[in-house]
């Protein structure tokens, strides 16, 4: 007698019966209600981009997580390079797929274009409660503008949404990656360690200061350099103290500006 078929999904995947499918649906539809009342428009990629697409862009860690695909009917030779084994992989988020397609469209698009996406993602993770290997991502970009009108669009079209759902407490926060490219310098922390470093940085919710701090030695920075670093994101005293030691940290013009205008919208 055969052996029962094992009836689960596979591991970090997860069925989604009709009353989920559902509710997920209807959170999409305020979402895309509100983004195109914003003036963006929709797009959809691939779930399978080109391997060379995607490597590199996500620092090393991110490098490990990409689901690769075997070439068509190849056989498994362990001499065999990675190259040899296979060269395409799936989607791994949103943001360099939309980078690809603005290079690739860039006579079709309008200079300025707003776009969201909402579509799935995969990610060879260890699985763990609440980390999965598949999983929806929404994102929201406007390219071809650097005006700070456009970021507040961002995030008046990301309030009302969350609003609409029925929030009423929640933080939104900003990045700036030029910023933070110039604090790694600043922090004496070598160019070629600027992605490892700022991959640790995505954790600082999840393990805290001390964490990215370990995290950074870790990944061969400094104590020192790790300390100056993460002594940045302690909160709002440490971005006045920033402001005042501008110049000395070596901020470029744009930057600076940046900062003033980051007090005066806190304050």
């Amino acid at each position: 007698m055969s052996a029962p078929t094992n009836t689960n999904p596979a591991r970090g995947m997860r069925d989604f019966l009709p009353i989920e499918v559902r509710k997920r649906e209807y959170v999409i539809g305020i979402i895309k209600e509100v983004y195109e009342s914003y003036g963006f428009e929709p797009l959809e990629t691939p779930a399978v981009e080109n391997l060379e697409t995607l490597t590199g862009k996500y620092g090393e860690e991110g490098n490990q997580l990409i689901y690769k695909i075997l070439k068509r009917g190849e056989k498994l030779d362990p001499n065999a390079s990675e190259k040899d084994l296979a060269d395409l992989a799936l989607r791994y988020d949103l943001t360099v797929p939309l980078a690809r397609v603005v290079a690739d469209h860039k006579n079709d698009l309008p200079r300025f274009f707003k776009r969201y996406q909402i579509q799935p993602v995969w990610r060879a993770d260890r699985p763990a409660r609440g980390r999965y290997r598949e999983f929806y991502q929404c994102d929201v970009d406007a390219i071809g503008s650097s005006s700070m009108i456009v970021e507040a669009e961002l995030c008046a079209a990301v309030s009302e949404i969350l609003t609409r759902l029925g929030f009423d407490d929640f933080v939104i926060r900003i990045n700036h990656r030029k910023l933070l490219t110039q604090i790694v310098e600043a922090a004496g922390i070598s160019e070629e360690k600027t992605s490892d470093t700022l991959v640790a940085l995505d954790k600082l919710d999840k393990i805290g200061n001390r964490g990215v701090e370990k995290e950074l030695i870790d990944r061969g920075i400094g104590k020192n350099e790790a300390e100056l670093f993460t002594a940045m994101f302690e909160g709002f005293e440490r971005m006045k103290e920033a402001k005042r030691n501008q110049n000395k940290m070596g901020f470029d013009a744009f930057n600076q500006a940046f900062l003033n205008r980051w007090e005066e919208g806190y304050n």
